[in-house]
């Protein structure tokens, strides 16, 4: 039996071009016979996915209400879903020194699944190796979050650890600088230097960085505002930070 599914366009073809052996089947909404679903179909067909018509009613059941657009991918269990943290830091450490600096991204109790699909969306257009999440009181990786992050969830691994601070601890010890945003802190982020190996540390929705995860950082910036709102949403403030780190680092 599967163990996740990912519904939309976009997420079922990344999937079918990127990570096929994960795709047990295809649900495809009975009757859609249009131009993007033909070519769903004929990815299936070639790479020998089985693909089953059933009603549109069944497949809205099946996700939950989630806008699926007519398709949906049944998931084998993927343990890469869960690495343990030594993959991580085996990856950064055996990282091949003729590619830029590693950039992580860390999301402390990210509950939204729209805020951590479109962190994770972000992540990938900015060029981040890994997401960290915590395995408590985060949101993990649901269709939802697939939808959203619209293919980006199976092109970033996603790092779920039981221990946050351990590993930002340990993503030290491995030579990276651990950069956390928060509103209070005196340094702006155009500030503060990027580009480098650092992991970034984004809070949660509401709360921001918990007290033990702001003490654990190397050092703390702030995102400039220049309007009447305090804070920004943490996806879109996770695009900001990532892409002025991708600015540092092309330039």
């Amino acid at each position: 039996m599967a163990s996740s599914l990912a519904g939309g366009l976009h997420s079922v073809k990344a999937l079918l071009k990127g990570d096929v052996a994960r795709v047990e089947r295809l649900l495809v909404q009975a009757g859609r016979r249009d131009a993007r679903l033909r070519g769903l179909r004929e990815l299936a067909r070639r790479h020998g996915v089985p693909l089953e018509e059933i009603a549109r009613d069944e497949l809205d059941r099946l996700t939950d209400g989630l806008e699926h657009q007519g398709v949906v991918a049944m998931l084998r269990e993927a343990a890469a879903d869960a690495p343990p943290p030594k993959d991580l830091l085996a990856m950064l450490v055996e990282r091949d020194r003729a590619l830029p600096p590693p950039l992580v991204l860390v999301l402390d109790e990210v509950q939204d699944p729209h805020n951590l699909g479109a962190c994770l969306r972000s992540a990938d257009a900015a060029g981040v190796d890994a997401v960290v999440i915590p395995a408590d009181n985060s949101c993990g990786m649901t269709p939802v979050v697939r939808k959203v992050a619209s293919g980006a969830a199976d092109t970033v691994p996603l790092y779920r650890v039981t221990n946050l601070q351990r590993t930002l601890g340990e993503l030290q010890l491995a030579g990276l600088w651990v950069h956390g945003a928060a509103g209070e802190a005196d340094a702006a982020l155009w500030q503060t230097d990027l580009s480098g190996p650092v992991a970034i540390v984004m809070g949660a929705e509401g709360g921001g960085l918990r007290r033990l995860t702001r003490e654990r950082c190397d050092a703390l910036f702030a995102i400039p505002m220049a309007g009447t709102v305090s804070s920004l949403n943490v996806s879109v403030a996770t695009g900001i930070v990532l892409f002025e780190a991708r600015r540092q680092r092309l330039g």
